[in-house]
């Protein structure tokens, strides 16, 4: 049972990362007051992005397409993500649908756009991350084998950003401005703050985390394009809600969706678990969102004026 454990445990990791990066980035776009639907859309656009990108310069860079892919990932999906702030801020148009719209969108520009550059909808790319054991961490007992064995350092990288968020909406000033614009956009409109910058930067941030998202996906365990994320955006948006809009309650949420999401790719292999059918894996993680939105509606953390036009 143990090395059953060791084995799918660095699977769990890789599917919950990119799940943390797009929930974190809603977690920006909704506390500065936007809802943002639009997470699987914009990780299928830095997916696309950051598998042309390195297909394009891998035979020249070499591995250091990789970096370079996943910074064109970021940028993609922030620019792509101004289109959702636009309507929502400016426009003031109603956010679910134009988070509707921004799904739609990006599913079909990107299959046309792979299907025009490469002839077909798929973009695979020649090299990905090795994954490696971090030094004297994997060696310590239990945890090690677990946490610090096979991993990729997108996976520490993508941490890093997470410290840095939760540091940067919590611990400043500037995160004060942007929360409260989530809550009493008047108040701080009141006191000399531009709502509608506030506002863009939360956007702007959930498409670059978004962005990451998908092209940790590439990087890590997809090698490429193939015009879907599996519903990863989605089940983000549901670990945002699951995780009540906190950064350290969306790290257990998404954790817990990327050990549900492997046990159910890996149910068939583990003779215990072949009794059970793997589309019950599948359907667990919604089924326990729904659960908890049942459970703790009341006392939600959703911010006040968060799918509000101001």
């Amino acid at each position: 049972m143990w090395d059953t454990l060791v084995s799918i445990f660095p699977y769990a990791i890789a599917y919950t990362i990119p799940m943390l990066m797009t929930s974190l980035g809603g977690l920006y776009s909704e506390r500065s007051g936007v809802t943002n639907l639009g997470l699987e859309g914009l990780m299928l656009v830095g997916y696309f992005a950051s598998a042309i990108t390195i297909k394009m310069s891998e035979a020249t860079l070499g591995v250091n397409a990789l970096p370079l892919g996943l910074l064109v990932g970021v940028a993609a999906g922030a620019i792509f993500s101004l289109l959702h702030a636009f309507a929502s801020i400016n426009l003031k148009a109603d956010q679910v649908i134009s988070g509707t719209a921004i799904n739609m969108l990006a599913a079909a520009l990107t299959v046309y756009l792979a299907r025009t550059i490469s002839g077909s909808g798929n973009v695979r790319i020649m090299m990905g991350i090795v994954r490696e054991n971090v030094p004297f961490l994997s060696k310590i007992p239990i945890i090690g084998p677990l946490f610090f064995s096979q991993s990729y350092w997108t996976t520490w990288v993508c941490l890093v950003i997470w410290g840095l968020s939760w540091i940067l909406l919590y611990k400043t000033s500037f995160g004060l401005r942007l929360r409260a614009c989530g809550e009493h956009p008047s108040a701080v409109a009141s006191a000399g703050i531009n709502v509608h910058k506030m506002r863009y930067f939360g956007v702007v941030m959930s498409g670059a985390l978004a962005g990451l998202g998908g092209s940790v996906i590439l990087i890590t365990y997809s090698g490429e394009f193939n015009g879907t994320v599996a519903g990863l955006g989605f089940l983000s948006i549901a670990a945002l809600i699951f995780g009540q809009w906190k950064p350290l309650g969306i790290l257990g949420a998404t954790f817990f969706f990327g050990i549900a999401t492997t046990i159910a790719n890996v149910s068939q292999v583990i003779p215990s678990l072949q009794v059970i059918p793997p589309v019950f894996f599948k359907i667990f993680p919604y089924v326990a969102t729904l659960l908890a939105l049942v459970l703790f509606s009341k006392n939600s953390a959703a911010p006040k004026a968060s799918g509000e036009p101001f």
